[in-house]
């Protein structure tokens, strides 16, 4: 028989290599989401299973791929946090506690939270401030029924887990600006989110459906812009990319959408495209009306990875290209592993090289193969994450770690 003493001795050793094994905070999420069954793409990946993630929010700027690159710009010891506490919205003389004054009159590197679950009515467009992240994670945020989001000459912003719909034209007007100072600003048309010869822009977990004009317009001189993890539902034009066809400065357009849920009932636009360059990567595509990509003036477009599931009736093609372009000549649209649905169909560019995104370090990702494109775009649009959510990897650890004791429990007892 083995003694008691002896036995007490092996029985914490082994269970010092168990907790060592199943504890050590060296373990790689890959390894992590291979145990326990979990199913993220690489930017929720970097965050989500951070059991302290509302202390370390800032983690999230570490995460974007794509030509958004890592938005560490945004942090470091300089960083203003700053809570909205107030949904009410001036705008000219913003008062402390509401959105806007964290978003425009503030200067400097700002990080803002919600105190709370919150339905926010803007009297007039929000233009955002450079070095600014708007963060909803954990509670309930909608921007709705009126004005919505401007990047206006502004650089290094983080728009994330925000719904915002049913954004309404707005006449021209005075505003508090992205530098502090009141400006005039001109008529807007009424799209969800609008960037302005901006750059350095990263747009992630937003859901984004209903308004007037467009979800998301990526204008004049805009670039190195990552569109991820949202969910576009319900509207007729959904993303513009290039401001018009005359505007040649767009042909420095870089923009990375990734991870994206297109649909149900969008019409058009997703993206549509000038002049510039588009990686479009691992998105869902459920349906369309008119067509799913398209554009003019040239663009080039990498169309990779993505699933395209064609409407019951109408359009099978995804592809448009505007009549009587005078550089088709030039067109590369270019699908590389795509899988397609219910009949659909992608008109590609003829002959030539695909385009490459020719990623930098900071901002190249693997494009992973098609048939888990559903797994990785099941968490698009914004989410809450209750305190019992964001403990699922806590708890699936501890069920088995009880397990595991258990057993070592029982074996040990037939050794008293």
């Amino acid at each position: 028989m083995v003694s008691q003493g002896t036995n007490l001795i092996l029985w914490r050793f082994v269970l010092a290599i168990v907790i060592l094994i199943f504890f050590t905070p060296k373990l790689s999420f890959a390894k992590q989401s291979k145990l326990m069954g979990l199913k993220m793409n690489m930017i929720d990946s970097c965050w989500r299973t951070n059991l302290e993630w509302r202390r370390h929010r800032q983690q999230l700027s570490t995460c974007s791929v794509g030509y958004a690159g890592k938005m560490t710009n945004n942090i470091g010891n300089d960083l203003i946090h700053y809570k909205v506490t107030d949904p009410n919205d001036d705008p000219l003389t913003p008062k402390p506690g509401t959105l806007r004054y964290g978003a425009s009159v503030i200067q400097g590197k700002v990080w803002i939270t919600f105190q709370k679950d919150m339905n926010i009515r803007l009297m007039k467009p929000l233009l955002i401030s450079s070095f600014t992240t708007i963060d909803g994670r954990g509670v309930n945020v909608h921007i709705a029924n009126n004005a919505c989001l401007m990047v206006f000459k502004a650089t290094n912003i983080i728009i994330h887990s925000i719904r915002i719909h049913h954004c309404k034209a707005q006449a021209p007007g005075m505003v508090m600006g992205p530098n502090g100072k009141v400006i005039h600003l001109g008529p807007v048309d009424g799209d969800a989110i609008r960037l302005v010869t901006a750059s350095k822009i990263w747009i992630d977990h937003n859901t984004l459906y209903k308004c007037e004009d467009g979800l998301l317009d990526v204008t004049r001189g805009s670039t190195n812009v990552t569109i991820s993890n949202n969910w576009f539902r319900e509207q007729d034009k959904v993303m513009l990319l290039g401001h018009d066809d005359g505007y040649v400065r767009d042909k420095n357009m870089k923009i990375t959408v990734l991870y994206n849920h297109f649909g149900p009932n969008c019409n058009q636009r997703m993206p549509r495209i000038r002049h510039g360059y588009a990686h479009v990567a691992n998105n869902l595509y459920l349906g369309w009306m008119q067509y799913a990509i398209g554009g003019s003036m040239g663009p080039s477009l990498k169309s990779e990875a993505n699933l395209f599931i064609a409407p019951k009736v109408g359009s099978k093609e995804v592809t448009w290209r505007k009549n009587g372009n005078t550089n088709g000549d030039k067109w590369e649209f270019h699908s590389v592993r795509d899988a397609f649905e219910n009949g659909a169909s992608f008109k590609v560019t003829k002959g030539g090289r695909v385009p490459k995104p020719n990623y930098t370090k900071d901002q190249s990702f693997k494009v992973v193969g098609v048939k888990f494109v559903r797994s990785l775009t099941r968490s698009s649009g914004a989410f809450q994450i209750s305190k019992t959510s964001c403990m699922c990897v806590y708890f699936k650890w501890q069920t088995h770690y009880s397990s595991v004791i258990h057993s070592l429990n029982a074996f040990f007892g037939l050794l008293l």
